[in-house]
């Protein structure tokens, strides 16, 4: 564990890794898997604007001695269909994290045309700026079908929202080998928040159990612990989608996790 805090990453997991299981029983897999924080959902373990469900979450994590990395909000700035921004962010604030993932918009990059675009802009520089006063980072997700889906766009959106407490998530494009993943993943690094790490291949319909991705997740996370070194932030590797939805496999992933992260130097 010694070289993981200094290479400054930790791990952890998503609680939408197992929507159907309880808050409570999220905690204990994440404990028992020697795992140091968790990313709550906002869909269904801790919903907007439900602060004592928050502040139920956040006394499990602390008497299990897990951090709370994140609050995956779905919020995706499209006015339309976002929950209240301040529900948002209050339930942040009471889950006590410093971070909330957002998506930004619901079409691709190559889709949206330049009116939608700039909605985007204007209502997420409005998002950031409210979580500014609040002391909370915001990271929109890296993925396809908004404006983050590639390498490109995700960093003309974060210079068009120019807001300094803006950052991305990253995860492995789909359908995308390692050596072009690696090279987008260098790109974003110096405004990158945590990474979400799961193994698909060849695309989302097959889901791989972590090892299988020893040929290209080692290299992502040393890339993302020496930025980390660089740049003094702490940045969580969070386990997310596991082969069959299985707690075994969960269980095992978070071992091969935890063998890849002690590895850093």
């Amino acid at each position: 564990m010694n070289s993981v805090n200094r290479a400054m990453i930790l791990p952890g997991m998503l609680s939408i890794t197992f929507r159907s299981h309880s808050a409570a029983q999220i905690v204990e897999l994440a404990a028992a898997a020697q795992l140091t924080a968790i990313e709550w959902g906002g869909d269904v373990h801790v919903p907007h604007g439900d602060l004592i469900a928050g502040r139920a979450v956040r006394k499990m994590c602390d008497d299990a001695g897990l951090a709370i990395s994140a609050y995956g909000s779905y919020f995706r700035s499209v006015a339309a269909s976002d929950p209240s921004a301040s529900a948002v962010l209050d339930t942040a604030v009471e889950l006590h994290t410093n971070l909330v993932r957002v998506w930004a918009g619901t079409r691709g990059s190559a889709d949206a045309d330049a009116s939608e675009r700039a909605a985007v802009v204007k209502r997420l520089a409005t998002f950031c700026d409210l979580a500014a006063e609040r002391k909370l980072i915001v990271a929109t997700e890296f993925h396809g079908g908004t404006l983050t889906d590639d390498v490109d766009s995700c960093l003309r959106l974060l210079d068009e929202v120019n807001r300094p407490n803006l950052r991305t998530m990253w995860q492995p494009p789909n359908g995308m080998g390692p050596a072009d993943s690696l090279a987008g993943l260098r790109r974003v690094c110096p405004r990158l928040a945590h990474v979400h790490v799961f193994h698909w291949h060849p695309d989302h319909l097959h889901r791989r159990q972590l090892a299988d991705g020893a040929n290209c997740w080692p290299a992502y996370l040393r890339e993302i612990a020496e930025q980390s070194k660089a740049d003094g932030q702490l940045r969580y590797a969070s386990l997310e989608f596991v082969r069959d939805d299985s707690v075994e496999q969960f269980r095992s992933d978070a071992t091969t996790l935890l063998a890849w992260l002690g590895d850093i130097s």
